[in-house]
C-alpha cells in the first residue's frame, strides 16, 4: 500500500528552496524551424509537413557535460530539460510512441548515446544538481488527444471525451506510462514539471487521472516534487509565475520562470536580456521567498548560443562573490525598498542588503 513519504518530501522541498537559481532548458524539433515551441499549432502545421524536422534532428554538437559545467559556474543549483513538449516529440528512448530521439527514423539514433535526457541528466547529477523534468500533459502527436479522425481547432483535445471515452482512457494510460519511464529509468528525479494546464477535469473533462499518475511517481521516487502548473491543488507543490515576479512575497512556495532572451525556444537574432537585468531579477525574485528558473533556448545543433554563454558567465562572477546572500535565505521584512533587498539566512539569521545598482 502507497504511503506519502512526508519527510522525503520536506527534505526535498527545503533543499529547492535553499537551491534558488535554477536552468531550464528548451529544445527539441521545434528548435530546427526556429519559430517557437508552438510553432505546428500557431502555424497550423499539418502532421505530415512538421514529420519533415523529425527526419532532420540530428544535433551531432549536444554535449550535455559541457553544459552541466557551463550551469555550475552560473551558480545554479537545480535543471529543468523539456522531455517532451506540447509538440509530442520525446527526449527520451521511451517505448510508448516512436515520435523519439532514439526513433531508427531520427538520424539521431546513431550517436553514441542517443537517449538525450539520459545523457543530460547523468552529467547534472554527476555535478550534484537537483533533476527535474519537464513534461507536457498534452501531446499533439498522439493520435488519442489530436485524433486523426478530426481537424484539431484548438490547443485542447480535438474530440467530445464523454463521446469516445474509451480513447481519452488510452491516452491517459499512454501518459501514466510514459511518467512512469521517467521516474523508473534515469536515476533519482527530483521535480516532475508538468506544463499544459488546459488539461484538467474542469476543462472539457480532461481528467488526466493525477492521483494515480502522482501515486505511481511517488511510489519510485519518494518525496518527489510535483509541479501541475496553472491547476491549482495538491499537485501544485510550488507556483511558477510566467516572466514575471510578483510585488509581494507569497505564502506558498514559487519560482518565476523566465527568459533569457524573448522566446523559450531558439530564435536566431533573439533578443538577450542583460546580465545585470537578470541578476536583478534574481535578487528580487529571493528576497521575495522565490526561486529563478532561468531559460535558454537550445539551437537544432544542440547548442547553447554565444549570448547565453556568456550571461551564464557573467552571472557565475556575481554569485561567487554575493552567492551567500542568495543560498539558503529567506525573506525578511521589509523585502525591498527602493533599489534596496533584504534576504536572511535560514541558519544563522545574518540579514544582507543588496543594492539594484
Amino acid at each position: 500500500m502507497y504511503q506519502f513519504n512526508r519527510e522525503e518530501y520536506n527534505k526535498r522541498m527545503e533543499w529547492y528552496v535553499d537551491a534558488r537559481f535554477g536552468m531550464f532548458i528548451h529544445w527539441g524539433l521545434y528548435s530546427i524551424p526556429a519559430r517557437g515551441e508552438w510553432v505546428r499549432s500557431v502555424e497550423e502545421i499539418p502532421k505530415e509537413d512538421y514529420m519533415k524536422y523529425f527526419y532532420e534532428f540530428d544535433p551531432k554538437d549536444y554535449d550535455p557535460k559541457k553544459w552541466a559545467r557551463a550551469a555550475k559556474e552560473a551558480g545554479m543549483k537545480y535543471v529543468v530539460l523539456t522531455a517532451k513538449h506540447h509538440d509530442g516529440f520525446c527526449m527520451w528512448d521511451t517505448k510508448e510512441t516512436d515520435y523519439k530521439i532514439t526513433s531508427s527514423e531520427c538520424p539521431y539514433h546513431t550517436a553514441p548515446h542517443p537517449d538525450i535526457l539520459k545523457e543530460l541528466f547523468g552529467a547534472f547529477q554527476k555535478r550534484d544538481f537537483m533533476i527535474g523534468a519537464y513534461f507536457s500533459k498534452p501531446d499533439w502527436n498522439n493520435p488519442y488527444y489530436w485524433s486523426d479522425r478530426w481537424q484539431h481547432g484548438d490547443r485542447n483535445v480535438n474530440y467530445k471525451i464523454k463521446n469516445h471515452p474509451w480513447m481519452w482512457e488510452k491516452f491517459c494510460d499512454f501518459t501514466y506510462n510514459q511518467i512512469k519511464e521517467l521516474m523508473t529509468g534515469y536515476g533519482k528525479v527530483d521535480i516532475i514539471w508538468l506544463d499544459g494546464g488546459w488539461v484538467a477535469p474542469e476543462n472539457r473533462n480532461q481528467d488526466i487521472k493525477m492521483d494515480r499518475i502522482v501515486e505511481m511517481a511517488r511510489e519510485h521516487q519518494p518525496g518527489l516534487i510535483v509541479v501541475d502548473r496553472w491547476v491549482g491543488g495538491k499537485y501544485e507543490n510550488y507556483r511558477t509565475p510566467e516572466q514575471k515576479i510578483p510585488e509581494k512575497p507569497w505564502d506558498y512556495p514559487w519560482e518565476t520562470c523566465m527568459t533569457m532572451a524573448n522566446q523559450w525556444s531558439y530564435l536566431p537574432g533573439d533578443k538577450y536580456k542583460s546580465t545585470r537585468e537578470l541578476v536583478h531579477y534574481l535578487v528580487d525574485i529571493v528576497s521575495k521567498g522565490g526561486n529563478f528558473l532561468l531559460n535558454v533556448g537550445v539551437d537544432g545543433n544542440g547548442e547553447i548560443p554565444p549570448e547565453g554563454i556568456k550571461i551564464m558567465k557573467e552571472m557565475g562572477a556575481w554569485m561567487k562573490i554575493n552567492g551567500e546572500a542568495i543560498y539558503e535565505t529567506r525573506p525578511i521584512a521589509p523585502y525591498k525598498e527602493a533599489k534596496i533587498c533584504y534576504t536572511k539566512h535560514k541558519n544563522n539569521g545574518k540579514v544582507y542588503a543588496i543594492y539594484l545598482n
